[in-house]
């Protein structure tokens, strides 16, 4: 199995697990940064500092040649099942799909699937993670690939977002709402849909408030309510003191939880987000289920 880099873990830990990983880029002032995984430790502090200086990063989909190359080394070791970043936020699942049947095509004794995950970040990697616990007990690629799509939509991304600046920067909103939210303390409300699109659809005053509306959602949606013995992500974008607050208060609510998984958000989501936002991540209701949306 395979993944990009915007699961957004640590490609030690991709590593350990025999995960090979595709790696995105992204451009500043007209030079291509590979989305690093944490194997440089210079590289997401200097991603930051650009931030800060305004500059806003430029981020693309991996194109179907660069994925065509990647599957042909994969093949010529065996069978393949690729989790892609979701098709709600990237074009790069649908050009997985078609740089698959070039590599299909070309060894035609193998066997090549890709899953569009219709997830992002640290949610991406939660799904991923969960088809390698799968492939090491001993699943067929088959089973492996149909377990991926009957339960994807089920892993939940709830984020909130304490810092609007760069999301007025890069015009995701607007700027006399960003001043004011900032003034006010405002953390906007989110969490991915059915189709991989990022819906904000709520506000609250403060961290504080914002963990507490987390922990809500998480309890009313996560599989067992309080009980849930599942996995659990969380990642952060340069905000580490609140995603450990937010990991302490679901260890507490959750006492069946597994040990909760602290990511940093990679450069390629963080150059949307910026910095300020963490999100959690769990099994639970099926994503479909979100009153009004289809």
């Amino acid at each position: 199995m395979s993944c990009g880099s915007t699961v957004d873990l640590p490609y030690s830990y991709c590593e350990s697990r025999d995960i090979p990983v595709i790696f995105y880029t992204y451009v500043v002032d007209g030079r291509e940064y590979v989305d690093d995984m944490l194997r440089d430790p210079a590289a997401l502090p200097n991603f930051y500092g650009m931030l800060s200086q305004g500059k806003l990063p430029h981020t693309s989909q991996v194109n179907t040649e660069s994925y065509v190359e990647f599957f042909d080394g994969l093949l010529q070791k065996g069978d393949v099942l690729h989790i892609a970043f979701g098709s709600g936020l990237s074009g790069s699942a649908l050009n997985a799909k078609a740089a698959a049947e070039i590599a299909a095509a070309r060894q035609p004794d193998r066997v090549i699937r890709v899953v569009d995950s219709l997830a992002a970040s640290s949610g991406h990697g939660m799904l991923v993670d969960y088809i390698a616990d799968l492939r090491d007990r001993g699943a067929s690629l088959e089973e492996a690939c149909r377990w991926a799509e009957e339960n994807k939509l089920r892993i939940n991304h709830q984020f909130f977002s304490t810092d609007l600046t760069h999301l007025r920067r890069n015009g995701r909103v607007s700027g006399p709402a960003a001043m004011l939210g900032t003034l006010l303390g405002i953390c906007p409300i989110m969490h991915l849909n059915n189709k991989g699109k990022i819906i904000a659809y709520g506000k609250v005053r403060g961290k504080g408030s914002a963990i507490r509306e987390t922990l809500r959602v998480m309890l009313e949606r996560a599989d067992g309510g309080a009980d849930y013995s599942g996995k659990c992500f969380i990642c952060h974008s340069n905000v580490i003191e609140t995603a450990e607050k937010m990991r302490d208060a679901i260890v507490e609510a959750f006492p069946k939880v597994q040990p909760v998984m602290i990511n940093d958000i990679g450069t390629i989501i963080a150059s949307h987000t910026g910095p300020g936002t963490v999100a959690v991540f769990f099994l639970g209701k099926d994503r479909s289920e979100f009153e009004g949306e289809t």
